[in-house]
């Protein structure tokens, strides 16, 4: 249901999404936003040290994705549109003081895209999120009538249930998002911590109603969203419904500082010598 009593029009609900394909009516566009002035790590969708810019295995990994219409990249500095040129991928140019990444996907939307797309914010410093888990985001919304959507995977790290760099997300018996935190939640009292079943690790990947991110893009952030410092918050205390779905395996980490992506940079470069071992 829409904040305003209204449903949201997405097609029925009463069977799931075949494997194999998306109902017509859903047309599912990726936009990764990548703008230039990074704080802990300027010009990152720029590095190139694998042999490519970031942004190339961003889209890549991105375009892998059966379930895709169409992507585009959402940026603020024409070197990065060139860069994404050679990809054969468009580039739209948004305001270079858009506040988040959201808001430059909501430009986008807001520009390209028709009221009933469904918008797929893939993360421009996530260049190993699988996708597959993409093509699950859009299954899932293509059976649910709630406005966004979201992933997160449940573990047993301990390291990150405590991490206020690992959200935490927790979801109703419907899978609804009831609450995202950088706390370690729920907390389980018996065992003094983490609950004996783990925890689900937010997955910072969202699917909207094209609707719903215009409507969420126009509105202030909200108290505990400024406290926690996660625009999914300001979602929720608006009565915007999330669907959260459950995917397997680790959860990739994105890449915000130097160390980050020279570790990156260590797996790609491990992983192709591998590939050449067994060639």
């Amino acid at each position: 249901m829409r904040p305003d009593g209204g449903a949201w029009r997405t097609g029925s609900s009463s069977a799931p999404a075949r494997t194999d394909e998306v109902p017509e009516r859903l047309r599912a566009i990726a936009v990764i936003p990548a703008r230039y002035a990074s704080s802990r790590l300027p010009g990152k969708p720029l590095l190139a040290e694998t042999g490519r810019p970031l942004i190339h295995h961003v889209v890549e990994q991105v375009r892998q994705a059966r379930r895709l219409a169409a992507v585009l990249v959402a940026t603020d500095d024409p070197r990065i549109a060139r860069a994404c040129a050679p990809l054969g991928i468009e580039a739209v140019m948004t305001p270079v003081d858009c506040p988040s990444g959201t808001d430059r996907v909501a430009c986008v939307a807001r520009a390209r895209l028709s009221p009933d797309d469904l918008v797929i914010n893939v993360q421009g410093d996530e260049p190993e999120l699988p996708p597959a888990w993409i093509d699950t985001l859009i299954a899932l919304m293509a059976e649910d009538d709630a406005p966004l959507g979201t992933l997160a995977a449940r573990s047993h790290d301990a390291q990150s249930f405590h991490s206020p760099h690992a959200v935490k997300a927790v979801a109703d018996a419907r899978g609804r998002a009831l609450y995202f935190s950088r706390a370690p939640i729920p907390y389980d009292r018996e065992t003094g911590g983490m609950p004996r079943d783990g925890f689900l690790h937010h997955i910072g990947i969202y699917a909207y109603r094209q609707r719903a991110l215009l409507a969420l893009a126009g509105l202030p952030p909200s108290p505990l969203e400024q406290l926690e410092r996660l625009e999914q918050l300001r979602a929720l205390e608006r009565g915007f419904a999330i669907r959260v779905g459950i995917v397997q395996g680790p959860v990739p980490g994105g890449i915000d500082t130097p160390e980050d992506y020279a570790a990156f940079v260590r797996r790609m470069r491990q992983a192709r010598g591998a590939s050449a071992d067994s060639g």
